[in-house]
């Protein structure tokens, strides 16, 4: 199995390359340091990343960026973080990546929990993550050669409680090994359609 991760040098995108490693060949990508460059911002980046790295049975993203911060100063260019990023980048790696995909093969995104509980200033990631959400279901219904796609929807990581720990009080952080085995589901699995919640 040849498997792509987007995000691969993030703390969840390590934790997911090391769940994945025993099934396969995994190719890294990320925006820096990795086997291939990717700016998931960029359409351009991303078919180039396709034409390099070819035919892949799965496709893994753990990246998208989003803005955090109170509503009422937020602007449409802060809230386009979150769009162009964790949104539309996360949609255009379906989109392009389709046919790169074998037959049979998973697509696999993420999302995250503030969609489901929302936190103060979070409300840009919250949109981010429903739209995938969304998005991921009804594509489920539509795509050919019995390609899969689900998406994971991880709470905060216990490895990132240092940063964000303040934004999430009374929340139960979850290590982000947890996290990767929803990745691991959804590669290996049979379902398609879901959200696979790690909260």
């Amino acid at each position: 199995m040849k498997i792509l991760v987007i995000g691969a040098k993030g703390t969840l995108g390590s934790a997911v390359v090391e769940e994945l490693k025993d099934i396969g060949e995994i190719i890294q990508a990320s925006r820096t340091h990795a086997d291939i460059k990717v700016d998931i911002t960029s359409p351009e980046s991303i078919q180039q990343m396709f034409e390099e790295v070819g035919e892949i049975d799965a496709i893994v993203c753990t990246a998208g960026a989003a803005h955090f911060g109170p509503v009422e100063k937020m602007t449409p260019e802060l809230n386009r973080i979150a769009v162009e990023s964790k949104l539309l980048g996360q949609i255009n790696l379906v989109l392009l990546g389709l046919p790169y995909i074998r037959d049979n093969g998973s697509i696999t995104l993420i999302t995250g929990i503030l969609m489901d509980d929302p936190i103060v200033n979070g409300a840009s990631s919250a949109m981010a993550n429903g739209g995938v959400r969304a998005f991921v279901s009804s594509a489920a219904i539509e795509l050919p050669r019995g390609i899969r796609i689900n998406s994971v929807s991880p709470n905060v990581l216990e490895e990132s409680l240092e940063k964000y720990g303040p934004s999430f009080e009374g929340f139960k952080a979850v290590p982000a090994k947890d996290a990767a085995l929803a990745f691991r589901k959804s590669v290996l699995g049979a379902q398609t359609g879901q959200s696979y919640t790690v909260y």
